[in-house]
């Protein structure tokens, strides 16, 4: 009965431990410094998780990297709400 009543509340436990979500880590609060593929610096502020992130400048500027060659670019927000890299890279931005 001991046996039985032990294998129960192990199985209970596992099956509350299995409907946790886990827990996501939040990006880096500060500000840090990115270089363009030309070698242009900019600084930039990390947004959201691993799962869902972006970058803005300072000024709140969102921003996108472009995967073809690796630039940060200036972000616009297509009529179905996708975020999409415009052809403008992000210049040098001092400190």
């Amino acid at each position: 009965m001991k046996r039985i009543l032990f294998i129960l509340a192990i199985v209970c436990g596992l099956a509350v431990m299995a409907q946790q979500k886990p827990a996501r880590v939040p990006a880096y609060q500060g500000v840090i410094e990115r270089v363009q593929p030309n070698g242009d610096t900019i600084y930039v502020r990390l947004h959201g998780d691993e799962r869902n992130h972006w970058m803005t400048l300072e000024d709140g500027t969102t921003l996108v990297q472009e995967n073809k060659k690796g630039y940060i670019c200036y972000a616009k927000k297509k009529q179905n709400g996708q975020i999409i890299a415009t052809r403008r890279k992000v210049k040098q931005v001092k400190k």
